[in-house]
């Protein structure tokens, strides 16, 4: 289980990961990443599993997947990071391992494509 510190739940804080940061994609995966300039809280993760990957077992095993995956990568994140992963309708077929390497993958795109484009925002005020 992610620590509640870390879990992004608001509608709003997913909107501005999806506006103001950087989008990456993989065959099973894309992901949104936002780096803010405010440490007032601990890097969190959001997940997003639509009725396009299938029924609720499948949707709640991509879910479960994502999660234990991420776990313990959240020290790999600065204070302030927000990090959505969204699953893409095939990534019910796809395998743990492959998950994981792409989740990997995503994070290392993400950093490279945030600190190409600068893409860093001031602290909600």
């Amino acid at each position: 289980m992610i620590p509640e510190a870390h879990r992004l739940r608001h509608g709003d804080d997913f909107r501005r990961v999806f506006r103001a940061g950087v989008r990456v994609r993989s065959d099973h995966l894309m992901a949104h990443s936002l780096s803010e300039n405010d440490d007032s809280h601990a890097a969190r993760v959001g997940f997003i599993v639509s009725k396009a990957v299938g029924n609720a077992v499948k949707r709640n095993r991509v879910k479960r997947r994502l999660r234990e995956i991420m776990r313990p990568r959240l020290v790999e994140f600065d204070s302030g990071s927000l990090f959505v992963l969204r699953a893409l309708p095939n990534a019910a077929e796809a395998e743990f391992a492959v998950l994981e390497s792409e989740v990997g993958d995503l994070i290392e795109k993400a950093r490279r494509k945030q600190a190409r484009s600068g893409r860093r925002t001031r602290p909600r005020t």
